[in-house]
């Protein structure tokens, strides 16, 4: 509903005018009325109004010196219409001179009227899409530069643009924010499944993430993770956060997710990076809350918290809390790919774990100390493999429905799967052909939900091994391989064709158009329509 300021000296013009037409109907509110141009200014710098509806001649002040007054001192940008009892053209063209939208001579007709309010409505709807366009094209931008910065590839330049968004007072750390799809028994919430599902609540926690922050929206970020698998929100916290809520750390991120679960009515968990004291570390700080991530997996009974917080290893006075042979033990019989030994060792680790009675946290401890010799043999065989990749192979394709996390029934069969992939890094077994195979198959298919490890499965590749090949590759992690031909067949389609943007979403595989428009953005810099109509220009 647009709002209405109505400003002339005569009170039965000003009556006659709120009852003309049906202004509701018409999507107008009356907001207030003004007997002279000095009563509307005074009226408008304490409120907002989208239209002003000014006689030509009134004391004290004209409409056309209060338009004049409006737009050189930028008191207000609504749209104005002159009514005017003198058909005088010098009227008209000062009027226009100072952006007057029209010109109606008294007696108002009402036909005449609502033709200059529909112009009003088609300039406002056209203007706020230009604005809703800046704003994500802005966004894009930021995003763009801030994921620059927490993937420890930035310069100057993005630095200086980022903190010129956002407040950054005190440590920082980087907060990886996504929905609980761990389904355990006696949840009452069901998780969602196909990926539209995922994707409409993933914009539900962001815009609630939004919600909570306020005015530090600019720290909450969409879609950090360049895995096709993940739905998440990135939050840079900063120290200022908790202090001026008047609470610690750990009550702030406590209320933060409360507040997150009960707008969107579902589980909400959180992965918290180590704390940095600049925001040129906080790739640092992503990199830990990533292995918390990854280390969730093998979380035991009683240890899948909603709020995990990555933490350097720790060593109690007089007692070890490592089985460190055990576990060097069984991290060489993986890198030897020797799966004979591996159910054994497992079995080994986990008796000494019984025996000690050890609880839940000292058991996790083990296993975050295996892990991590893992993700060292994996560089060792290629110092070029990317550690987050080994992150995500750990944390996702190693582990499917039906396997108990901490067990050590979970625990043989990713050993076993962990070494067949290293086996994979040193015997370089990739066809040079297959990779242009998959290639093929992606341009064939691309409008469908591609994921690395169903292209794995097909081509008999381990799926985090085939992504670390795209990234040597084509310089891109494969989920950006593909949102990339995506956008370049969607740029085809608005070259040569007149389909509507929503139609091409559906043909090249996406699901969400806001999703889709930021992504075009994001590579074209600008709008699928701005882009049409740049182009045949």
């Amino acid at each position: 509903m647009l709002r209405i300021l109505f400003v002339d000296d005569e009170p039965f013009i000003l009556q006659g005018l709120s009852v003309l037409i049906d202004w509701e109907k018409e999507g107008f509110e009356i907001a207030g009325t003004a007997a002279n141009g000095l009563e509307a200014i005074r009226f408008l710098k304490n409120n907002e109004v989208d239209l002003i509806l000014a006689d030509i001649r009134m004391p004290a002040m004209s409409g056309l010196e209060l338009l004049e007054k409006l737009r050189t001192e930028g008191i207000s940008d609504a749209y104005f219409i002159i009514l005017s009892g003198y058909s005088d053209f010098e009227y008209a063209r000062k009027a226009l001179q100072y952006g007057c939208m029209d010109y109606i001579l008294k007696p108002v007709r009402k036909t005449e009227l609502i033709a200059a309010l529909d112009k009003v409505k088609a300039e406002s709807s056209l203007t706020l899409r230009k604005k809703e366009e800046e704003a994500l094209q802005e966004k894009a931008y930021f995003a763009r530069n801030l994921i620059a910065i927490i993937c420890g590839k930035y310069d100057q330049m993005n630095l200086e643009y980022v903190t010129a968004k956002m407040r950054t007072d005190g440590g920082i750390r980087y907060i990886d924010i996504e929905i609980d799809d761990r389904n355990e028994e006696g949840s009452e919430y069901e998780p969602p499944k196909t990926e539209e599902e995922k994707r409409k609540l993933q914009r539900y926690l962001y815009q609630s993430c939004l919600d909570f922050l306020g005015e530090d929206g600019w720290h909450c970020i969409f879609d950090v993770s360049s895995n096709e698998r993940d739905y998440d929100i990135g939050l840079i916290y900063c120290d200022y956060m908790a202090q001026e809520a008047g609470m610690n750390e750990q009550d702030y991120l406590d209320s933060f997710l409360g507040s997150i679960q009960e707008a969107i009515k579902h589980p909400v968990v959180m992965f918290v990076g180590n704390r940095v004291e600049h925001i040129s570390g906080l790739s640092e700080s992503y990199r830990t809350a990533n292995i918390a991530r990854s280390f969730q997996n093998f979380h035991v009974d009683g240890m899948n918290q909603c709020i995990s917080w990555y933490e350097e290893q720790e060593r109690t006075e007089g007692r070890s809390l490592l089985f460190k042979a055990s576990l060097d033990d069984l991290a060489r019989a993986v890198e030897q790919n020797d799966k004979e030994r591996i159910p054994g060792l497992v079995d080994h680790l986990y008796d000494e774990i019984n025996q000690n009675a050890m609880d839940a946290k000292l058991v996790s401890l083990n296993i975050d100390y295996l892990l991590f010799q893992l993700v060292h043999l994996a560089q060792a065989q290629d110092p070029n493999v990317n550690q987050e990749e080994i992150l995500e192979f750990i944390s996702g394709s190693a582990f499917d429905s039906g396997t108990m996390r901490g067990s050590r029934m979970h625990l043989k069969r990713f050993a076993e799967e962990y070494a067949d992939y290293l086996s994979q890094i040193r015997g370089k077994t990739i066809r040079g052909g297959v990779l242009g195979e998959v290639e093929q198959y992606i341009r064939e298919h691309y409008s469908e939900n591609l994921t690395l490890k169903e292209l794995g499965q097909n081509y008999y590749i381990n799926s985090a091994y085939l992504g670390q090949l795209f990234r040597k590759t084509y310089g891109v992690s494969f989920k950006d391989y593909l949102n990339n031909y995506r956008i370049e067949m969607a740029a085809s389609f608005l070259l040569h064709t007149d389909m509507k943007n929503y139609e091409i979403m559906e043909k090249v595989g996406y699901h969400d158009l806001d999703y889709f428009i930021n992504k075009f953005i994001a590579a074209k810099g600008c709008t699928p329509a701005r882009f049409r109509k740049k182009c045949r220009e």
